[in-house]
């Protein structure tokens, strides 16, 4: 006989009233009891089997205030502590500690603001480049314009990969688009904006990398056709920039590469060298770069106390120049490290000038010129000069004079004459 299973009976006793019984089998012990009415019997057998179930299945009643939901949750903590060794009170008094409820309804935009207020002290304490800070500030407006008025808790991982993907983005495109705002929802995380990185969620494109060959240069022909353009236009005020880039390999970013941070006095001409010191370096390494006789005489020619690096109009000017020629934004830069190998042949030493490890420099820039083609490019020199105490302007050909081993055209009288006779 089922021991859990109680049965509701009616008899009639002796003096000739009704009861009602229930029976059954309760921790092997018989279980007979009558009532007057059915109600009552009814009750005493669910009390019966509610008895007997607790006992199979190792419950206990109690008396308690928590509701019905509340207790169901309490034994669900306690089946997931099984096994562990603290106790349920120290689980919760640790989230108490270390957890804080997020507030979930900072809206986009105010969040985007103060995130691009704080990469602005980056900027300006030195721990984020200006190129990278402008990417940040793009990207966060694109995120802004596409969640119009939504909260940082209301973006999802399904949403945000539409996001990364717009415009057809290509998977390096993808990967970066998805590493800016997983920065700005990390920060939204110390905030408490968000109770969790949805980012994280979001997949990403494995071993996406460059694919470059050989890298882009200009022929010696089109770099003396470009010399030969700075020299004959706007007065001749980019021949130090484009000589600087051409000639020594200087990054030629004007937010934030080394052009725009090199100052003049660390062009060296006493010692043949440019110096590049951390706070300009690309990689924050000091190097210093040989100054070639040509490069000595464009500076000769075009004085960098009278013809700054950085010329009022600069940008304005450059865009022209490089629609002018076609050019890509690293071809000058390029085209030196190219021709450097070709006349020195070492990449050691070509990797050292540049600020390049020597595998860079062998898979993107050996072989590309032959000895004799760089050794013309580093022939290429001012049309103008004047001759000590002449007064006159001659040809750059027969202004070439013996200084020590090496060559190096001399220049006298201000630059701005040289301009005006040339």
């Amino acid at each position: 006989m089922n021991q859990a299973e109680f049965v509701v009976s009616q008899f009639e006793n002796r003096n000739g009233i009704t009861s009602w019984r229930v029976a059954g089998w309760l921790h092997g012990v018989r279980i007979r009891k009558n009532f007057k009415t059915r109600e009552e019997a009814a009750a005493e057998k669910a009390a019966l089997e509610l008895n007997a179930m607790q006992a199979a299945f190792g419950l206990r009643t109690a008396a308690t205030s928590l509701s019905n939901d509340q207790i169901r949750e309490a034994e669900a903590a306690f089946l997931r502590l099984e096994g562990r060794t603290r106790s349920l009170g120290f689980y919760v008094d640790f989230a108490l500690t270390n957890y804080r409820d997020p507030v979930r309804d900072v809206p986009l935009t105010e969040a985007i603001k103060e995130y691009v207020a704080s990469r602005q002290e980056d900027v300006e304490h030195g721990n984020l480049s200006n190129r990278q800070f402008a990417s940040y500030r793009c990207e966060l407006r694109a995120l802004e314009s596409w969640f119009r008025r939504k909260t940082v808790a209301e973006l999802t991982a399904l949403a945000l990969t539409e996001f990364f993907k717009r415009g057809n983005a290509s998977k390096k495109s993808y990967n970066n688009r998805r590493g800016l705002i997983s920065a700005f929802l990390k920060y939204g995380l110390l905030k408490d904006w968000i109770a969790e990185n949805v980012v994280t969620k979001v997949p990403y494109f494995r071993r996406v990398g460059h694919r470059r060959g050989s890298a882009l240069t200009l022929s010696v022909k089109q770099c003396s056709e470009i010399m030969t353009w700075a020299e004959e236009n706007h007065g001749g005020a980019l021949v130090p920039f484009i000589a600087l880039c051409l000639f020594a390999g200087i990054r030629p970013d004007l937010y934030e590469g080394e052009i725009s941070k090199l100052d003049a006095k660390d062009v060296r001409l006493d010692t043949g060298v440019i110096l590049i010191e951390p706070h300009v370096s690309k990689v924050r390494m000091k190097r210093s770069i040989t100054i070639q006789p040509n490069l000595a005489a464009w500076f000769r020619a075009y004085p960098l106390d009278e013809f700054p690096i950085m010329p009022c109009g600069l940008r304005r000017l450059r865009l022209k120049f490089r629609k002018q020629f076609g050019l890509t934004h690293d071809i000058l830069r390029h085209t030196f490290i190219s021709m450097f190998v070709g006349k020195f042949r070492s990449m050691g030493d070509a990797a050292l000038q540049a600020g390049n490890s020597e595998s860079i420099i062998r898979k993107h820039y050996l072989d590309l010129k032959t000895p004799d083609e760089a050794e013309e490019f580093f022939s290429i020199m001012p049309k103008v000069r004047r001759e000590p105490g002449a007064g006159t302007v001659a040809g750059a050909a027969d202004g070439v004079a013996r200084l020590g081993d090496q060559e190096a055209v001399l220049f006298r009288g201000p630059a701005a004459a040289l301009r005006r006779a040339g």
